[in-house]
């Protein structure tokens, strides 16, 4: 009798020792799932850049933000939005010209931005932004965004047909506008195609899970630091809206592009 209840204590305790390893499990699970839906509803985000280091921020907006209120958005301690124009050699983003106008009435600096297109000639590329994209005096340079879409990211375009492409692109649009250029990229799309090279023009570097870090040491100018941010002013099917830091002071943005040397 004594030893069936000693093994009958020691299932017992065994018993509760799990029970408290699955709730420990469970719950763990459970505050997993919650920081996931945090992360995830743009409650908590992965960056947040100190306002200290990089007082100067902006979004940038396509037409996934739907119609905005432009007003609304830019009073909330925003300095700047790039704007997408066009993609390809053909089509506009359909809130352009209402974005540029609007935008343009408010006190942020703005810019546009062009989606490149790995299937195109980056010719007439060039020429469907100028066609989109008026020159303005004191907007910020226009932005060639190269990333991927579809299957390029599985299977990315080589290198020296992309950069060649894309040079003939910037050449035109600088000889336009008379400005170099940015170039947007995330981290892996930069490695490919334009660390090495393109020293002139500035980087604009997505990363929306760490601090931004480019293979091949160089700094970057503008950050995308979240594609997660919630704030007032518009109401599209994209309920988010990215932010952007400037690598500098209020003071050295608003001489921001300096004067290219020739």
């Amino acid at each position: 009798m004594k030893l069936h209840g000693k093994l009958h204590m020691g299932k017992s305790r065994r018993k509760r020792r799990l029970f408290v390893l699955l709730g420990g499990c469970l719950a763990l699970v459970l505050a997993g799932a919650a920081v996931f839906l945090l992360l995830w509803n743009g409650v908590i985000l992965l960056n947040s850049p100190s306002r200290e280091e990089y007082p100067v921020r902006g979004v940038d907006v396509s037409s996934y933000q739907g119609e905005i209120d432009w007003p609304t958005l830019a009073g909330q301690d925003i300095q700047f939005a790039f704007i997408k124009a066009t993609e390809g050699s053909s089509l506009t983003d359909p809130c352009f010209s209402y974005n540029y106008a609007q935008a343009s009435k408010t006190g942020l600096r703005i810019g546009a931005y062009h989606f490149f297109s790995y299937d195109s000639p980056g010719e007439t590329q060039a020429e469907n932004f100028i066609r989109t994209v008026p020159r303005a005096e004191g907007m910020l340079p226009p932005v060639v965004d190269v990333e991927f879409y579809g299957d390029k990211e599985k299977n990315p375009p080589e290198r020296e047909a992309t950069v060649r492409e894309l040079t003939a692109m910037l050449e035109r649009l600088e000889s336009h506008y008379g400005v170099r250029p940015i170039l947007y990229a995330t981290e892996k799309s930069y490695s490919l195609y334009l660390a090495g090279g393109f020293a002139a023009y500035d980087i604009w570097i997505r990363n929306v899970v760490t601090s931004p870090s480019l293979s091949d040491g160089r700094d970057w100018t503008f950050w995308q630091y979240t594609n997660r941010e919630k704030l007032d002013g518009y109401h599209g099917r994209e309920p988010f809206i990215d932010m952007n830091v400037f690598a500098g002071t209020a003071e050295e943005f608003a001489a921001y592009p300096p004067a290219q040397e020739n």
